[in-house]
């Protein structure tokens, strides 16, 4: 029987964090995209630190985890926040206009 060990938690890891660092390179024009692919990266730190917590018997790989996913929270609710912000005063959400915004 086919047993989950920590080789397939860091070859899902290590996808995940390509499809982000992929899509952070590929897409520089939607905002929401680059906030999206940087959740992604998160999500496979996260992954990893849980891993190697649960393979060495140590809980100190969870409690980063849950520090790294409360960066996370706030970091999507401030991106979201300036987001609206922006589409409010410009109608649009290309990461090109960003910097009509000085002041």
């Amino acid at each position: 029987m086919l047993e989950i060990g920590l080789g397939h938690y860091l070859a899902l890891a290590a996808i995940l964090f390509t499809i982000g660092v992929f899509g952070i390179f590929v897409n520089r024009k939607n905002v929401i995209i680059l906030l999206m692919s940087v959740e992604l990266i998160l999500l496979s730190v996260n992954i990893n630190l849980v891993a190697f917590s649960a393979y060495l018997g140590d809980l100190a790989g969870q409690v980063f985890a849950m520090f790294v996913l409360t960066v996370a929270a706030a970091e999507a609710a401030v991106g979201l926040a300036i987001l609206v912000v922006f589409f409010r005063n410009r109608g649009d959400i290309m990461v090109e206009g960003i910097n009509l915004m000085k002041g």
